[in-house]
This record gives C-alpha cells, sequence and structure tokens, in this order.
C-alpha cells in the first residue's frame, strides 16, 4: 500500500458517472481549521487528474472552497464533495469546515462517509491536536469508522514529523499507541539560507523504497546506506504494530520466532487492519512544487484510500424503521435492492432552485421519479421541524440528477447505492431527510447536531426587506439544521440561534448576498416579568359624559403577592351586587390585559391574586368597556402604591467538560450569578458541571465556554423558573430600557 509504482489506467481521465458500489470510496477530511484539509484535496484532485494545473484556481477559488464568503474569509464554511478516481475507484472526497462553528456541515459529512482523514498540521505547535478534532476521533471510534493521519505544512514545520506522529499515537492512539504509526519517513534536502531543510521525498518503510517528489512527479530509487538504519527501526515497529492487530494469530509467534514475514503479507495484514478502524496509519503529504503535478505523499494516500479504506458494501448502513417508528430490515447496499437515501446537506441555486446533496444507501436513484420524503421531529433530530408535529411525509419528484464537483455538476442517469449526487427538484425535503420508495416508506436514524445556543435578534432594515425576511431566514434554516429560528412571543423579537460568532456573520452576510434581505441586529432581550413587592389596594374609575351614552364604572380591588409560578389569580368577592354579575368578568378582563402589558417596565406582571371586593355601575352609562377600563386603572394604581420588583428567567445549565477545566468552568458561573448545583463523573476524565444561572448572563455563554475550555466544552440549557433580579441588576435593567439601548 502506497510502496508501489502507480500502474493504475487512466488516472488522469475524468470520473466515470456509472460506478458499482465496490468501486467507491466515501471519505471525509477532519481537522482544525487552518490545518490544509481545502489544500488536501486539491493536491490529490491534481495528482488523480480530476484538474489541471493551470485551471485548477479560478479567480482565487479552490474547487472546494468555490463561495463567496469562504473566498472572503479564506476558510471554509460549508461541505464540499470532489470526486477523483485512481485504479478505477472513485473516491468522493468530503471537504468540511474545520471551525466549530460549522460543526453541522462536519456532522453531514461523517454521516455520508465510510473512512475518515485526520489532517493535523505541522506548522502549529506540538499540542495542536485540539479538542474538537479528538472528539470526532472519539466519535468515529465508537462507531468503528476507519480512520488515517495525515501530516501537512512539513515545509513550514515548528513540530518535528517524529515529534507529531508520537503526539498522535499518544491522543488518537490511546491505550493503544502503537495502532498509530507513521507508514513513511519524510526525506529532507540541503538547507536552505533559513537553515530550514525543505522535504524532498518520503521513504516507505514496509517496501525499503524511496520516493522522491523534487520534479513534481514521483520517482522511485533505493535507499543508501545511511538512510537504511533510521528505516529499520521505524520498519520493525510498523510491522510490530500491524502483526499485533493482525487476524492471523500465528503471525505474531512467527515473527517473533525470528521468521521473516513476507512484504506481501504485511501489507495485505495493514489493509485489512485500515478497513476494520483497528490500524491507523500517519502519512505526511504536500501540494506539487511549481509546475508539477503529483505533490508530496498524494499517490501514497490515494493507495491508502482505495486500497485500505472499505467501500460501502463493507460499512452497516444507519438503522431505518417505518415512519411511525416500527422497525425494519436493514439496508444493504445493493443497487437493485428497495431505495434507502439520505438528504445531507441542502442548498439553493438561483438557477434551479433547491438542490439537494444525497447519499443513497440502497438502491438506485434516478432523475424523474417519484420518491417518499419523511423527515424527522424535533425530538428525533436535535432541531425544530418546519412542519411541526412527526415532520415532513410526502411524496415527491426528483429533477436532474448531477454529480458535485465542488461548483462544477456534471449531468447523471442514476446514482447507485454507495454514491453520492445532486438532486435538484425536491422543494420539501431538508437536511436529514430520507429518500424511499413509495410503496416501502422509510426513516433512517437520525444523526445527532449541535443545539444552537447563541442568539441573534434580527429585525428587517427597511419597509422593503420585511417581505423577504421571513423568506430568507426560512432558507437559512433549512440549509443549515444547526440554526433554529424563533418568534419570541414575550419580547416581540425575531431570532436566529447560531452555534457561534463565525456562523451569525456568516449568515447575515448570506441572507443579503444570497436572498437580498438587510437585516439589523438588535440586542437580545429575555423575557422579564413583574410581580407585587407586597400587597397593595387599587380604585379605578372611569367616568365620561359627552353627551348621549356615557361611560361609568368603579372598581375597587386588593392586590397581594403568590408564590413564583402561580401565574394571575382573580378572586370576586363583591358582596351586594355593587358590581352587577355581567361585569365582573369585564373587570376581569381588563385586569388581566393590563397585567400582561406590564405595571412598571412593561413585561407582563405574574404571581398576584387580585380580588375584586366593591365597586359601583350606573343603570344606563355602565357597559363592558368601561368595567375593562376601570379594572386596569384599578391595577395601576395599586402598582403605584408598593415596589416592583422584576423577575428575570432561570436557566438550568448542565456543563459538560474535561476534569482540568472543571475549576474554571465552577468559577465563570459563580461570576456570572450562577449556582452551581452539583458535579458528577459522566466517563473517565470528563465531568458533569450542572447549575442554575440567570439568563441575561448567558448570553455568550457558546462563546466564552470554547474559548474557557480551548473548544472541548459542551453544554445544553433548560428554564427552570422566574425569581427576583437584584435590586441593582435591575436598576440597570430599567436604564436601559429608559435609554433605548
Amino acid at each position: 500500500m502506497g510502496d508501489k509504482a502507480s500502474t493504475h489506467p487512466g488516472a488522469a481521465g475524468r470520473v466515470a458517472t456509472a460506478v458499482r458500489p465496490a468501486s467507491v470510496r466515501n471519505v471525509v477530511l477532519v481537522g482544525h481549521s487552518g490545518s490544509g484539509k481545502t489544500t488536501l484535496v486539491e493536491a490529490l484532485a491534481l495528482t488523480a487528474g480530476a484538474v489541471s494545473r493551470a485551471g485548477r484556481v479560478e479567480d482565487g477559488q479552490t474547487v472546494s472552497d468555490y463561495d463567496e464568503i469562504e473566498h472572503r474569509r479564506q476558510r471554509s464554511v460549508q461541505l464540499s464533495v470532489v470526486p477523483v478516481e485512481w485504479d478505477g475507484i472513485k473516491i468522493n472526497l468530503i471537504d468540511t469546515p474545520g471551525y466549530a462553528d460549522f460543526v453541522g456541515e462536519l456532522r453531514a459529512g461523517l454521516r455520508a462517509a465510510d473512512a475518515a482523514l485526520f489532517v493535523v498540521s505541522a506548522a502549529q505547535e506540538a499540542d495542536s491536536v485540539d479538542g474538537a478534532t479528538r472528539a470526532v476521533w472519539e466519535e468515529c471510534a465508537a462507531v468503528g469508522m476507519p480512520r488515517a493521519i495525515v501530516v501537512t505544512h512539513l515545509d513550514t514545520a515548528r513540530t518535528g514529523y517524529a515529534e507529531l506522529t508520537r503526539l498522535c499515537g499518544r491522543i488518537f492512539g490511546g491505550d493503544d499507541p502503537d495502532a498509530v504509526l507513521p507508514l513513511y519517513l519524510p526525506l529532507y534536502g540541503a538547507p536552505g539560507p533559513d537553515g530550514h531543510a525543505p522535504v524532498t521525498g518520503l521513504a516507505g518503510l514496509l517496501t525499503r523504497r524511496l520516493f522522491g517528489y523534487t520534479a513534481g512527479e514521483r520517482t522511485e530509487s533505493a535507499p543508501g546506506e545511511a538512510e537504511l538504519p533510521p528505516m529499520e527501526e521505524a520498519r520493525n515497529r510498523l510491522i510490530e504494530g500491524i502483526i499485533a492487530e493482525s487476524e492471523d494469530e500465528t503471525l505474531m509467534d512467527r515473527y517473533l520466532g525470528g521468521e521473516e514475514i513476507d512484504t506481501g503479507t504485511v501489507i495485505t495484514d495493514l489493509e485489512r487492519a485500515v478497513a476494520r478502524g483497528v490500524f491507523h496509519p500517519v502519512l505526511a503529504a504536500a501540494p506539487a512544487v511549481s509546475g508539477g503535478r503529483q505533490g508530496l505523499g498524494t499517490v501514497e494516500l490515494l493507495e491508502l484510500i482505495t486500497r485500505g479504506f472499505p467501500a460501502p458494501p463493507e460499512r452497516e448502513a444507519p438503522a431505518v424503521t417505518t415512519p411511525d417508528g416500527a422497525p425494519h430490515a436493514a439496508a444493504s447496499c445493493d443497487p437493485g435492492g428497495p431505495l434507502v437515501a439520505e438528504v445531507i446537506k441542502t442548498a439553493s441555486d438561483p438557477y434551479v432552485g433547491r438542490v439537494s446533496l444525497v447519499r443513497v444507501f440502497s438502491g438506485t436513484l434516478r432523475p424523474d421519479e417519484t420518491v417518499h420524503v419523511s423527515g424527522h421531529s424535533q425530538a428525533g433530530h436535535g432541531r425544530a421541524d418546519r412542519d411541526g408535529g412527526a415532520g415532513r411525509d410526502t411524496d415527491e419528484r426528483t429533477g436532474a440528477l448531477s454529480a458535485p464537483f465542488g461548483r462544477r455538476q456534471s449531468p447523471l442517469h442514476e446514482c447507485v447505492a454507495g454514491d453520492i449526487a445532486c438532486v435538484a427538484g425536491l422543494s420539501r425535503a431538508e437536511t436529514g431527510d430520507t429518500l424511499s420508495g413509495q410503496d416501502d416508506p422509510l426513516v433512517m436514524e437520525a444523526w445527532t447536531l449541535p443545539e444552537p445556543l447563541l442568539p441573534l435578534a434580527v429585525a428587517a432594515h427597511g419597509k422593503a426587506d420585511e417581505d423577504k425576511l421571513s423568506q430568507g431566514l426560512t432558507r437559512l434554516v433549512t440549509e443549515d439544521p444547526t440554526m433554529r429560528l424563533e418568534q419570541n412571543p414575550d419580547t416581540r423579537q425575531l431570532v436566529l440561534w447560531c452555534l457561534g460568532e463565525a456562523q451569525r456573520d456568516v449568515a447575515l452576510e448570506r441572507l443579503q448576498g444570497r436572498y437580498g434581505v438587510r437585516v439589523d441586529a438588535e440586542p437580545y432581550r429575555v423575557s422579564l416579568r413583574e410581580t407585587f413587592g407586597g400587597p397593595a389596594e387599587g380604585r379605578g374609575r372611569h367616568v365620561k359624559q359627552s353627551g348621549g351614552h356615557g361611560q361609568f364604572a368603579i372598581c375597587a380591588i386588593e392586590v397581594d403577592p403568590l408564590p413564583s409560578g402561580s401565574g394571575i389569580e382573580f378572586v370576586d368577592r363583591v358582596v351586594g351586587g355593587s358590581v352587577p354579575r355581567q361585569f365582573i368578568p369585564s373587570v376581569e378582563k381588563g385586569v388581566r390585559a393590563q397585567a400582561a402589558r406590564g405595571v412598571a417596565a412593561g413585561h407582563p406582571l405574574v404571581d398576584v391574586r387580585i380580588t375584586l371586593r366593591d365597586g359601583k355601575a350606573h343603570s344606563v352609562d355602565s357597559s363592558d368597556a368601561a368595567f375593562q377600563t376601570a379594572g386596569a386603572l384599578a391595577l395601576r394604581e395599586a402598582a403605584g402604591r408598593v415596589p416592583i420588583h422584576l423577575l428575570e428567567p432561570v436557566i438550568s445549565v448542565r456543563v459538560l467538560v474535561p476534569d482540568e477545566f472543571v475549576g474554571p468552568v465552577m468559577s465563570d458561573l459563580s461570576g456570572r450569578r450562577g449556582r452551581v448545583v452539583g458535579t458528577e463523573q459522566t466517563v473517565p476524565g470528563r465531568t458533569l458541571v450542572r447549575a442554575e444561572v440567570p439568563e441575561i448572563e448567558i448570553g455568550r455563554y457558546a462563546v466564552d465556554l470554547r474559548s474557557l475550555s480551548h473548544g472541548t466544552g459542551r453544554f445544553t440549557r433548560s428554564y427552570v423558573r422566574h425569581e427576583p433580579m437584584p435590586p441593582q441588576v435591575a436598576d440597570r435593567v430599567r436604564e436601559q430600557a429608559r435609554s433605548g439601548s
């Protein structure tokens, strides 16, 4: 694997439009922002001949980073699929963003893939493998997904290759660091004026061959006497690591007994161990030198993918059920089987409308055929369903099929099980939905999405934007299910919930650039309440005479505070008919309407008992409207006689962090007026901190926790109750309300 010269026929040819499941590899690239995933995809596409050096960059954009926002920000913000062909195998390279705000795109890529390449940059410090990348590795390990590590940026390395591979073994290998070992060692040229030695090639450990890339094409040679000793030490450790994972239990005994194990046998065992997800080779890669076609390590990497990573039929598909939740037979990767496909990404195209990126797990998807679309409920998929209830459950006709290649697409006449295609015309299908046959509708097991916890309140910039705002926001959350749209009934704000500031900024850019909607961001307001600080009495007098029928209503009320969560209680204690029976509901209606509007700072009044004690009426001039007005006036007068307390929402926060961050997290929560109510060990090395925190203090907690925990912390939140706000905080809130800030 990777230690032989390339003999693939037609490597420079274009990707075939008709494939067999066994000749497909779906590979997702994972790594932190700036690790070099997009550059690596470009280098692999160039080596495989999928793009030419002359035309591989258009207007400064790469094959997979083609969106204008990505161009401006110089980083990926969305998933992109770039298929290449090598040795007759179609490889769908799935490039994903490395920034945490776009983890929804990464989740979609993991769902569509059968193996993962973890990209690690040598240009970063020795601890460059961030917590988020480690967490994804653990998730892949939990489901047995095959993985390999690719080291990039060796030309600007701050961390030596040997040190970095040991770091990968310690972090990714866990209890078995010998399951993460390099297949190749870098070869260095003469140091330049800056003292840095360039990487000129790779030493293949298994076959003891050298592969040079200085000419932009791979050359092969035998190692010299000076190069063999360091190769032999690394080779012996590599062989021992491979044999330790071998399914042939006699191989280790033979090796320890001094038998020379055939190289072909070791390579075969390596390929099997990689495909089973129990051995994770480390490779190095870099773009081609100026004028060259093959980048350093790209041939070796393509050979690893085609020979070591599994084809779709070798991987178990996600579980499926009927739309009502009944169990169903597992989907098999058979082009002739029943159709089971999943929408992994949704985008809007200005020319063809909505385009769905679909991974087919079973059957064959064809254009112009009717399929059943099944959606997930909010509880099942971790997102608000735009249709409510149990999700979409409808039939739709597919439009044209096409093979994605970054921005460009080429027509397809069909997409077989195991492959990925773009489908036009599905106006109701959303990310995460299942496509199946009309006569056998199915729903695939949902994948986990994080809950968006950073609020962004938006308002239309002008009258012309009001009509387009709702449609633009709906399209945004349709394309990215990690965002959630909420119309807050208390604050009357339109709130877009995001994962972080980068996702928020991209959403605002897309609203204006893609949908032509200008919006203004507003400070997010929490749903405050008001309550009485003590008992009070009030008298409402509404008497007017202006010709004809007048208005006459007088009522007297008492207001008493109630425990938290009691709401508004209305009690009739009128005696002697001073308020006629038909007008008592009018008084109640009036006081409840005033309570909803607030009595001090414009926030709803709660947790009081309002008792109607007395009043007066007129046989001609009293009316329903008059007693409603009198009831409201009485409540306002009572409110002016006692302190009115502001109540703020208190949120239950559950924060999961590595043990080393527990202290800083608890201190931070205390600084937010939070009360830590408990901690517990969930898994070794991670602690769950439970706390209650005023909502007004955690508006940016999604951003702050990421910084505090170096990207390793996660939290959830849920409403608990409203409780009195401290006087100094309440005064500040009232002042902000008066100043309009």
